[in-house]
Parts: C-alpha cells; sequence; structure tokens
C-alpha cells in the first residue's frame, strides 16, 4: 500500500458519486493515500416495476446457455430475487455459462458463488460480444440488466447469432434524497476530483445542474470517468478533458487519479500550466 506522504493524492479531496455501500473499499485506499474521500450518491438502486419477466427466466434458467452480467448489481438483483424464489441459480450439473463485462461485476459473481466463464478483455458489452463472437451461434443468452443499460449489447450479441432474453432485474434512479448542497460546493468546483462511474451518474448530474455547469468542472477539477462507456456518457455531454480509469477496480481508479495528479505537480514545478 502506498504510504499518505508518498502520495500525489494526499490532501485531495475525491468526490465518489456511488453508494456508500459501493464506495467503501475506494474509500479506505483513497484515505490510505492521504486523500479525503466524499461520498456524494448520483445513483440509487430498485425493484424493477414489474417482477413477472425475472421470475420467469429465473425459473427456466437451465434453458439458458449463457447468463451474462454487465454490472454488479445485475448480480445481486438475480441473486436476491433467486433467493426471495427459493429457486438455486446454480447446479454442479448445469450447462448455464457466466460471462462478465469487466473484473467488478465477476468479482461479484464469485461472490454469489457463480463460475465465470469469461470477462471480457475490454470493458464494454460490445465488446463482450465481439470477444466471445463465433461461441454465441445458436446459443440462448439471459441478460438481466437496468432498466437504462446501453442498448449496444442485444443487437451485438443478435448479430452473432443469440437468442437473446433481456430482463429488466433492477431500476436506476436517482436517489431522492441527493444532497444538492454538497453537490452544488462541488459543482461550484469545491473538490480536487469527481469520479463518474456510470453514464446514469452522467446524466442525473446534468439534471441536477446542467450540462453547461458539467463543462464548466473541467477546468477547476479533474472529472474522472470509470470505464469507456462512461467516458463516452461524458463526452456526449461536452466535456473534453477526462481522466479515465480503464475499469472499475480500486486499483484501477487510484492508479489513473495517481498518474493525473503526479502529472500536474510536474507541470506546475516545470511551468507548463494544465490545458
Amino acid at each position: 500500500m502506498a504510504e499518505a506522504s508518498q502520495s500525489a493524492l494526499a490532501g485531495k479531496r475525491i468526490v465518489i458519486t456511488r453508494s456508500a455501500a459501493q464506495s467503501e473499499a475506494l474509500a479506505r485506499e483513497l484515505s490510505a493515500r492521504g486523500a479525503i474521500p466524499v461520498v456524494l450518491p448520483l445513483v440509487a438502486f430498485a425493484d424493477p416495476e414489474d417482477f413477472a419477466p425475472l421470475d420467469a427466466a429465473i425459473a427456466e434458467i437451465e434453458r439458458f446457455d449463457w447468463m451474462i452480467f454487465t454490472s454488479a448489481q445485475a448480480v445481486r438483483a438475480v441473486v436476491k430475487r433467486g433467493e426471495e424464489l427459493k429457486r438455486g441459480l446454480i447446479r454442479s450439473d448445469s450447462k448455464l455459462r457466466i460471462a462478465c463485462v469487466g473484473p467488478v461485476s465477476a468479482e461479484a459473481a464469485r461472490q454469489a458463488g457463480f463460475a465465470v466463464e469469461y470477462i471480457a478483455e475490454t470493458h464494454t458489452g460490445a465488446a463482450l460480444a465481439e470477444e466471445l463472437g463465433s461461441r454465441l451461434q445458436g446459443m440462448k443468452i439471459f441478460l438481466p440488466r437496468s432498466d437504462r443499460a446501453n442498448p449496444d449489447l442485444p443487437p451485438a450479441l443478435k448479430r452473432y447469432g443469440a437468442q437473446v432474453t433481456e430482463i429488466i432485474a433492477y431500476r436506476t434512479l436517482r436517489p431522492a434524497g441527493a444532497d444538492q448542497k454538497n453537490l452544488g460546493q462541488i459543482a461550484e468546483g469545491a473538490a480536487n476530483a469527481v469520479l463518474f462511474f456510470s453514464p446514469s451518474a452522467v446524466q442525473h448530474f446534468a439534471e441536477l445542474f446542467g450540462n453547461e455547469q458539467l463543462r464548466a468542472l473541467q477546468d477547476k477539477l479533474a472529472i474522472t470517468a470509470v470505464g469507456p462507456v462512461t467516458a463516452n456518457a461524458l463526452r456526449g455531454a461536452g466535456v473534453r478533458r477526462i481522466v479515465l480509469a480503464g475499469h472499475t477496480t480500486a486499483a484501477a481508479v487510484l492508479e489513473a487519479l495517481e498518474e493525473h495528479f503526479a502529472g500536474a505537480v510536474r507541470q506546475t514545478q516545470s511551468g507548463v500550466k494544465r490545458v
């Protein structure tokens, strides 16, 4: 673990826009490096409005060849509903294979007891479909997702001949009790970095403060996208200066932030302004 005195993050105020439960490990690592983590959730989760499609898929889970998880929340939603229905999802003789879009969803799946067969090398749904390629031909796919999931994955799977059952396993919402006072201070630049983990978080920030305020942030602090899909959402909102963490592990986020702030220090010492 890096010593706080050696870290470029020491003294930096880092805003995490996920829930406290999701942010615990990252906040701990930031604190160990002398940073000041601030958890201000911009995303909340809720049950689907109608459980019937999810219940039907769980009841017939053995007819599927693959179950694809694009988020840790999708894993939690499926497992929770399986427990409520008293339906076992894991059988030793099952043909069901598990694929995940990245290491965080894969870790959640493993912790739930699933044997993960494939993790996408490039952490997007479309890339996962491309990497699985011909293995998808004729396969029945169970795809439990958010009601606001990126629409690119189902058609990408179908292009390789898969039969896709896409199910809303949970809803993604803006937190009803969003801390607008603190978020307003952040919008004015009262932090050194803000971390966005999903397009929904970007959208919710823009809904609260407007795209113009979001774009203005890039001149005040390090807008950090966790994953390429979130980076694309920020670019779509007009943000051009983005610190990119390749995926949602704490290690990847820390590496991106360390590299950014170390570079800023070098620029300052050499008299070069950040552009």
